[in-house]
């Protein structure tokens, strides 16, 4: 880094706000001005002291920090690159496969802002996929073909030093590459957020292991953009919409009964699709078709989201978990109500399926692939909606009839409690989440409002 012996330092300036009072350093670095603000005068005093005796004794100051020399950490002995790469294989045992996905995701945009020039000899999306899919995958980055190799040379001679996290002009280049697209366009605010949190991470382990001596991200508020967990309420379907989606697909010919029946099941009973995919027939009680009590019940106990293989342990697309939120080998009991027994029951029967099967296979008896329940899914509501439906947010993920499910039960006087235990949230989590799609509650809350003694008008004294 360039360094310079221009240096000059001011008096402490005082800032009187309406809160508090804030004690303003004020120095200057070949010309640049530069100011920290401190909450007590000892403090600034302290700090400004440290600056004029490194001018007494000569010390240089480094341009890009406007800190003395010595203040340097040891971020300039290691490359941003190297240390990603170790962050990567450190975290590699202990997450799980989404984790590792976002995480690389995260690395990969952090690491093009940190290299010294654009690429010439590669082309900037072989670079990002050399990153994304092979440097920060522990399992894939050994066997990575000798293309991919040279590209990850090039970025390893060319990534800046951990030092560049100590220049704010730097740090902005990032932060600003996390919240944008390639195309420059802003990205989802709960993308953002997420590449937010795993880089805090990696920071912080970055002062851990005395890499750093402080985290550089921003930190307060308007750093990192504001992300709801309600649920928007036109992405519901009311009953007539989720029968002529439920109908088309099983009149699909292809797969169309069974899909039928995963997609009736998170509607009537509110699994999450990586649940239901898990389920298997012994998991299901289903009471025999000439019981009086024609409940039923699933029992949850694990999922498998669908993350790809290069980035599970056993090498399998879909990785096994146990339930979100829960420990290990918990379980979760959600009944079933007579319309879905019915239909669970003959799908059982029509299938020929036995109780260690899955309860909803694919085509070969396989895991039923996330890409035919999405394209599925796309297809009905395209034959079944409105164009004006279609092109709004209607019903337009599966995890939509998740949530459509969870809404009838609140506003059906289902306790919250109780809605919760069968989701598999806490109670201040649905509450949060479904708080606006609430309804049908609204006379008995406006006439208990009326009921209320009121305060007589003047008028009636008249």
């Amino acid at each position: 880094m360039d360094t310079t012996y221009n240096v000059r330092v001011h008096k402490i300036m005082t800032y009187r706000g309406q809160r508090k009072t804030t004690y303003i350093v004020r120095w200057a670095v070949d010309g640049a001005r530069k100011r920290r603000p401190f909450d007590t005068y000892a403090l600034a005093d302290a700090f400004r002291s440290d600056l004029v005796s490194a001018t007494r004794r000569g010390e240089a100051f480094d341009c890009a920090t406007a800190l003395p020399v010595a203040y340097r950490s040891g971020a300039s002995a290691v490359t941003w690159y190297d240390f990603a790469v170790q962050f990567c294989d450190m975290q590699w045992r202990r997450t799980a496969g989404n984790s590792r996905k976002n995480t690389a995701k995260a690395l990969m945009t952090a690491t093009v802002a940190l290299l010294r020039s654009e690429p010439s000899d590669f082309k900037p999306e072989d670079v990002r996929t050399a990153l994304r899919e092979w440097a920060f995958n522990t399992k894939r980055r050994s066997d990575a073909p000798p293309e991919v190799a040279a590209v990850l040379k090039w970025i390893e001679r060319n990534s800046l030093s951990m030092a560049a996290w100590e220049d704010p002009a730097k740090v902005d280049d990032v932060v600003h590459a996390l919240s944008t697209k390639l195309d420059g366009t802003a990205s989802a605010a709960s993308s953002v957020k997420r590449y937010r949190r795993i880089m805090n991470v990696v920071l912080e382990y970055a002062v851990k292991r005395q890499v750093l001596r402080t985290n550089p991200l921003p930190k307060g508020k308007g750093t990192a953009p504001k992300t709801s967990l309600a649920v928007d309420k036109r992405s519901l379907l009311n009953p007539e919409q989720a029968g002529a989606l439920l109908r088309w697909v099983w009149h699909r010919p292809r797969g169309g009964r069974r899909l039928h029946a995963f997609f009736a099941t998170i509607y009537y009973a509110g699994p999450r699709p990586e649940e239901a995919v898990a389920l298997r027939v012994q998991d299901v009680y289903l009471p025999g078709e000439g019981d009086a009590d024609q409940w039923g019940e699933l029992l949850l106990h694990s999922a498998q989201p669908e993350v790809g293989k290069q980035w599970t342990d056993a090498g399998g697309v879909h990785e096994k978990r146990g339930l979100k939120g829960r420990a290990v080998e918990d379980t979760r009991p959600v009944p079933l109500r007579p319309a879905l027994t019915k239909i669970l029951r003959e799908h059982v029967a029509a299938a020929g399926l036995k109780p260690d099967d899955l309860l909803f296979p694919g085509e070969k008896g396989e895991m039923l692939a996330g890409s035919v329940i999405r394209r599925a899914w796309r297809t009905a509501r395209l034959k079944c909606l409105a164009p004006h439906e279609y092109a709004s947010p209607l019903g337009r993920r599966v995890y939509d009839l998740r949530h459509t499910c969870l809404t009838k039960w609140l506003n059906n006087g289902v306790p919250p409690a109780q809605v919760a235990e069968w989701a598999g949230n806490s109670v201040p989590v649905l509450l949060s989440t479904y708080a606006r799609c609430i309804s049908g509650q609204t006379k008995d809350l406006q006439k208990r409002i009326e009921d209320e003694e009121e305060v007589r008008h003047p008028s009636a004294d008249e």
